[in-house]
């Protein structure tokens, strides 16, 4: 199965029965809900009885019984296969406890959305037949699913694009980052489009060659900066020349 959701409750059904001998054997089950599909309708209830890191048998909700995968787990699994009653009760489990605790996470984290916050920027590539670099950058989205690509004149472009995978920040949130290696031409578009599911329709940032904001602001204070020097020069210039007004140079 694949993008599998596996839903572990280690706290709730990590059934460990350690036995405490100087060896250091010991033996527990591990319970797992295993699903792919939103409605639950492919759930499996697994429950895997292991001894000194080996299973020995285990319970799997799509056969409903037991199975033993050594000696003593076969012999163990025929006995409990014996037993009505038990059975009835682990085939209740994938009901009664996956059903009931994939809801409430499904409620509680998978149904929350996030949508991202998207940058689009020039970087400067190492090397490369191209001359010129975008990243398009998304940050601090939830699911990790999203969907990035670039545009040129309203097509998609699907060559000289390189994208990272969907990292986690460490804080439930995820960033992704989508390089686009293109040689510029006059007059040409080109887009960055994110698609999530916490937006109600896709973000789409045009790049606009023009200098950065970063570098516009650097010019902006630069300018103020040489109009603010000729003002002081000006003003230093009129109070030289008004002292200097009425005063009589004598030779020495």
């Amino acid at each position: 199965m694949s993008l599998l959701k596996l839903l572990i409750f280690h706290p709730i059904l990590m059934l460990s029965a350690f036995i405490g001998t100087a060896d250091g054997y010991y033996q527990y089950i591990l319970s797992e809900c295993v699903y792919s599909t939103s409605d639950y309708s492919d759930m499996v209830f697994l429950s895997s009885i292991s001894f000194n890191k080996v299973v020995e048998a285990q319970f799997n909700s799509t056969v409903g019984e037991f199975v033993g995968y050594t000696k003593d787990g076969v012999r163990q699994a025929e006995r409990w296969n014996k037993d009505p009653s038990m059975l009835q009760q682990w085939r209740a489990q994938k009901d009664t406890y996956c059903h009931h605790n994939a809801e409430i996470y499904q409620s509680a984290i998978a149904d929350k959305k996030v949508p991202p916050e998207v940058k689009l920027s020039s970087v400067t590539q190492a090397s490369g037949r191209h001359p010129a670099m975008l990243m398009c950058s998304a940050y601090n989205f939830y699911p990790h699913q999203i969907q990035v690509s670039w545009m040129r004149d309203g097509k998609v472009v699907k060559s000289d694009v390189t994208s990272t995978e969907e990292m986690p920040n460490g804080d439930w949130y995820y960033q992704i980052h989508s390089h686009l290696e293109y040689t510029p031409k006059s007059g040409e578009k080109i887009s960055c489009a994110v698609d999530h599911a916490g937006l109600t329709k896709p973000i789409i940032i045009d790049w606009d060659p023009s200098l950065p904001e970063s570098e516009r602001n650097k010019i902006a204070i630069g300018a103020s900066g040489l109009v603010l020097g000729i003002i002081i020069a000006a003003a230093g210039l009129i109070y030289y020349k008004k002292k200097s007004t009425g005063r009589i140079l004598v030779p020495s």
